[in-house]
């Protein structure tokens, strides 16, 4: 099998024009999920997966429709006495807007210097083509070293809304030992990084309503009360002085950190003035108190106001009481948190501090469970290792802040851990106009790649 490790190296690096080629032919589908004008090509999207599944000689590929956009399956034939290894990853894209800040066109992948930009180079179609390239040239070298399965949804970017059911129905399909989910990052192009847990999140709006129309402020002002005024209450009461949510219960289930966690998240190089650069910040808020900035953006649930809305907010003045304030709060979640608990936690905080002189509602739009992964599997240690001999150095183990569902809903329902890497970087502006993906960095990564897949194997 080494030999074929390293045939399958030296193919991946004498193709890697062809590797290129490919990912701008992906990335010029404008496979934008949220935009329903564009389902023709999500479909394109999908089949376009589908073929690149069937030139691997994967079988029962097939396009699966869901209520809204497809899934595509896949797997290998023949299965052997292996490891199975189940790849996740998702086919939509963020739109473009607003174009006018793009240098180039968004889904015309133009190479400047050693960066492609392109909308999806990054997130994630470079990184499903990575695994795929990877693939190819274990092919290439000779037999598969693992047995394969496939999932790729073209959900994710409007949060999943089908996947779920979509798993529980397909469970038998999808069992398999471990799954490579690519859809993660790197701190920076030197630093390789393993990604082990994830926040979850529940994601709520807050309706206040006070007279049956906007009001004269001076005619009753000080006599009916103002649901912007008691929404801006309520909002400065959730969270207390040192920081914490005041939420009921809202650290109940929350497991500590250990200190030999603390120390290896310690070890990564993200203080004060790594935050503070990224966010274009003068100073960090202190946020909970007795926690360092990586493990409260990781390792500690949150809650942030995400909009707010209320009265006159136009040019110039208007003096009105408004009759209706709104806000959208965001509550992120670690491990054993669920998103329903912390709604009746919510329901009970503002059925506490609502006044009685104001009608609410609460919305619960959307929830994901968190993730916890084992820093010592098999497919954990199989992709460090991958990573240590591309790099040079062992990778270094970090929490990540944001949320991808799927994770936690494959561990619920597959009874899997998911291997979670990528090899995007911080500064790939990911969702935003000028996406890019650094290229060096990701033939590094399809190498990592091959060696993942043969130290799988290896065991």
């Amino acid at each position: 099998m080494a030999d074929n490790r390293s045939r399958a190296l030296e193919y991946a690096h004498q193709n890697r024009t062809q590797f290129l080629d490919t990912l701008k032919e992906f990335i010029r589908i404008p496979s934008i999920s949220t935009d329903t004008t564009l389902k023709a090509d999500m479909t394109r999207a999908a089949e376009w997966l589908a073929g690149q599944l069937r030139s691997l000689g994967m079988v029962n590929v097939g396009i699966h429709p869901t209520a809204l956009h497809p899934v595509v399956l896949g797997e290998s034939p023949n299965p052997k006495d292996a490891p199975t290894v189940l790849i996740y990853g998702h086919y939509d894209v963020q739109p473009a807007d607003p174009l006018e800040l793009w240098t180039s066109e968004p889904f015309h992948p133009e190479q400047r210097g050693d960066n492609l930009y392109s909308r999806g180079s990054s997130d994630m179609k470079g990184q499903i083509v990575a695994t795929l390239k990877a693939l190819e040239a274990c092919q290439a070298a000779g037999e598969m070293p693992v047995n394969l399965k496939f999932i790729f949804e073209g959900e994710e970017e409007i949060g999943s809304p089908n996947l779920k059911s979509f798993l529980e129905k397909n469970k038998d399909r999808l069992t398999c030992d471990l799954v490579l989910n690519p859809d993660t990052s790197m701190i920076d192009s030197e630093t390789p990084t393993v990604i082990y847990a994830l926040r979850g999140l529940g994601y709520f709006e807050i309706r206040l309503y006070g007279p049956d129309h906007d009001l004269h402020s001076g005619m009753f002002g000080g006599i009916v009360h103002n649901p912007a005024q008691v929404l801006c209450e309520l909002i400065a009461g959730m969270h207390d002085d040192y920081g914490r949510v005041t939420l009921p219960g809202f650290y109940d289930k929350v497991v500590p950190l250990e200190e030999e966690e603390r120390k290896e998240l310690a070890r990564l190089p993200l203080g004060n003035g790594y935050y503070q650069q990224q966010a274009g910040v003068l100073k960090l808020w202190e946020g909970e108190q007795g926690y360092t900035p990586i493990e409260r953006v990781g390792a500690r649930p949150t809650l942030d106001v995400n909009g707010l809305f209320s009265g006159f907010t136009s040019e110039g003045s208007k003096t009105v009481l408004p009759a209706y304030a709104m806000a959208k709060i965001s509550t992120r979640l670690v491990a054993n948190q669920r998103p329903e608990d912390i709604h009746k936690s919510l329901l009970q905080y503002l059925q506490a501090n609502v006044p009685d002189t104001i009608r609410w509602e609460l919305i619960l739009h959307s929830g994901g469970l968190p993730s916890l992964s084992s820093r010592v599997s098999p497919g954990a240690k199989a992709i460090s290792q991958a990573l240590k001999t591309v790099w040079g150095q062992a990778p270094l183990y970090k929490r990540e802040g944001g949320s991808v569902p799927v994770v936690a809903d494959m561990q619920d329902i597959l009874g899997v851990d998911s291997v979670l890497t990528g090899f995007g970087l911080p500064d790939d502006n990911i969702h935003a106009p000028n996406e890019k993906l650094h290229l060096p960095t990701w033939y590094r990564g399809i190498d990592a790649l091959v060696h993942f897949f043969y130290n799988v194997a290896e065991g």
